[in-house]
C-alpha cells in the first residue's frame, strides 16, 4: 500500500508539473526573468541617482551663472554712474574756473536729497569747492538740520545727534570733496528740509548754510 500510494503521488506531482509547463509555466525560466528584473530595476535606479547628481550640478551651475550676471549687472551699473558723475564734475569744475569767485571761497554745489532704500532713511550729497590756486586746506565739519512734521507738529533734528556721531562729520580737503550722507527719521515723520551747515575748525558760528528741500 505505500508503493502504491508513494507511485499515485509521484504521477500526479509529474502530472502536475507538466500541466505547468504546458502551460507555458517554467519555475527554472521565471527564476532567471525575476533576477533579470531585478538586475535591471537596481541598474536603472543608479542611472537615476547619477542623473539626480547632475540636474543638482546644472542647477546650482545655472545659480552661480546668475549670481555671476546679477554681480556683472551691478558693476556695470556703478561704473556707468561713477563716468556720469566724472563727467558731470569735469563739466562743472570747467564751468567754474570760468567763472571763479574769491580767492579761497568755500562753497557748497550740487547739494541734493533723495530718499534712500529703508523707510524714513534719506541720503544727501553735495560738493565742497574752495576756488583759487593758493589756498589752504580745510579742516573742519558740518552738521545736517532736517526740518520735519511730525505728530502734526513742526520740529528739527540735528544730525550728529550726540558726540559719538561728529568722527563721521569731520572735513578736510584743499580744493573740493564729494559727500555723501544718509540718516534716518522717526518713524511717521515727514521729512520737508535740511540745512548744511559748514564749521572751520575751532569756529563755533557756521562758515557756510544752504538749504535744500525734498
Amino acid at each position: 500500500m505505500l508503493l502504491f500510494v508513494l507511485v499515485v503521488l509521484g504521477l500526479v506531482w509529474l502530472a502536475y508539473v507538466s500541466g505547468q509547463e504546458s502551460a507555458g509555466f517554467s519555475r527554472v525560466a521565471t527564476q532567471r526573468e525575476l533576477t533579470g528584473l531585478q538586475a535591471k530595476l537596481a541598474s536603472s535606479a543608479v542611472e537615476n541617482a547619477q542623473l539626480g547628481s547632475k540636474i543638482a550640478q546644472y542647477q546650482q551651475q545655472i545659480q552661480i551663472e546668475q549670481g555671476h550676471g546679477r554681480e556683472t549687472a551691478r558693476q556695470i551699473k556703478s561704473l556707468t554712474d561713477d563716468n556720469t558723475r566724472l563727467q558731470e564734475d569735469l563739466t562743472f569744475f570747467q564751468n567754474l574756473t570760468a567763472t571763479a569767485g574769491k580767492e579761497g571761497e568755500l562753497a557748497i554745489h550740487r547739494l541734493s536729497i533723495e530718499r534712500d532704500s529703508l523707510p524714513g532713511e534719506y541720503r544727501v550729497r553735495m560738493l565742497l569747492v574752495q576756488s583759487g590756486q593758493r589756498i589752504k586746506e580745510f579742516s573742519g565739519g558740518y552738521q545736517l538740520i532736517a526740518t520735519l512734521v511730525q505728530n502734526g507738529r513742526q520740529t528739527t533734528q540735528l544730525f550728529p545727534s550726540d558726540e559719538s556721531g561728529h568722527e563721521h562729520f569731520q572735513l578736510k580737503f584743499k580744493y573740493y570733496l564729494r559727500l555723501e550722507q544718509s540718516f534716518r527719521l522717526p518713524a511717521g515723520a515727514q521729512l520737508q528740509s535740511v540745512q548744511v551747515r559748514l564749521f572751520e575748525q575751532g569756529v563755533h558760528e557756521p562758515r557756510v548754510r544752504q538749504n535744500v528741500s525734498i
